[in-house]
């Protein structure tokens, strides 16, 4: 396993500020320590070359887990081994074999050409000259940005600077990549061309890559497991698609139509999701599925017809209002 994870925690301890001068002269000779649990006894496992998604809401425990995998914070208690090293060492050795990107920090400098900023990690990661030559030439043709590293990073676009940013972390050829948030805030095109990049480097390079996102469709398209966190605790470790199997007890149809129907209509076979002109959106019972699609076709004037599993973000969504529920119910 190139990550062990054994009953890993992080707390932060903060003060409590009251409003006012008063309170603020007071908390000059008495303030209220208070403790936040970030990350709760987690443990997990990772294989060699896996591209897993690690999911879970604002304030789960996500970015700070990677910042603990990748030596920059050091736990409250438990163990990790991260290729074969204690990570928060932070061992020469450990640091050169990994690479971390974060969406919304920035490794590369603002007013220079992003070729610059590429060189001085050449030369951090001490990469010789001819393979330097080599990946640069890999990535930037794979990105298609190779005409751009000329180019002041302040005047690329939100996507062409995450490409650089990736080509930046990439350059030392890592064996594990740590992806927090890397598609945040870009178009549809970029997130499709750096999901393909991502899936085309994890297959050609064996690359173990450990991935954070809001954007469903990048853990879909990349990641066979999942391992989804809330409130510092692993609420699910397993195939992404189980979810829904697992947690959702509904199936999608959608509807193309020849001719309008109402409402009401399509009220008599389920949940009706949406309605727009010709185009409609049920939501069905999954042990329902074959008698209300017989229904459907024999009573409505279809002329397309797709039954789909429930979005994986609804699944999780289930999945955590089920767990608060029965924490409640404790």
């Amino acid at each position: 396993m190139i990550i062990q994870v054994e009953h890993l925690s992080k707390s932060f301890d903060y003060y409590k500020k009251e409003l006012g001068l008063k309170n603020s002269i007071k908390n000059l000779f008495h303030r209220e320590k208070l403790t936040k649990a970030a990350v709760r006894e987690i443990s997990f496992e990772i294989a060699e070359g896996e591209m897993i998604g690690f999911l879970g809401p604002n304030g789960a425990g996500k970015t700070t887990t990677l910042k603990m995998l990748s030596g920059i914070l050091h736990p409250t208690s438990g163990q990790a081994h991260v290729l074969g090293y204690v990570p928060w060492e932070r061992k020469k050795a450990f640091k050169m074999q990994f690479a971390i990107v974060m969406g919304q920090k920035a490794q590369l400098w603002w007013d220079l050409p992003a070729n610059e900023s590429l060189y001085l990690n050449k030369c951090i990661y001490e990469v010789e000259d001819k393979a330097y030559q080599s990946t640069l030439a890999e990535l930037t043709e794979l990105l298609d940005v190779k005409d751009l590293l000329n180019v002041q990073v302040r005047r690329l676009s939100l996507g062409e600077r995450m490409k650089m940013e990736l080509i930046a972390a990439l350059i030392h050829r890592p064996k594990l990549i740590f992806l927090d948030e890397p598609t945040i805030g870009l178009d549809i095109l970029s997130q499709k061309k750096i999901r393909e990049f991502l899936k085309y480097y994890n297959q050609q390079r064996h690359a173990t890559i450990v991935l954070t996102s809001h954007y469903m469709a990048d853990v879909e398209n990349l990641c066979k497991r999942a391992i989804i966190i809330n409130q510092g605790q692993i609420v699910f470790e397993g195939d992404l698609h189980r979810v829904n199997d697992l947690f959702a007890q509904s199936k999608i149809i959608k509807l193309q139509l020849s001719n309008t129907v109402t409402h009401a209509d399509l009220a008599a076979f389920g949940e009706v999701r949406e309605l727009t002109g010709l185009n409609a959106t049920l939501q069905v019972p999954r042990t329902q599925v074959k008698e209300i699609s017989k229904a459907i076709l024999d009573q409505l004037p279809v002329i397309d017809f797709n039954i789909e599993d429930v979005p994986v973000e609804e699944g999780i969504a289930l999945l955590f209002q089920r767990r608060e529920a029965g924490h409640a119910l404790a």
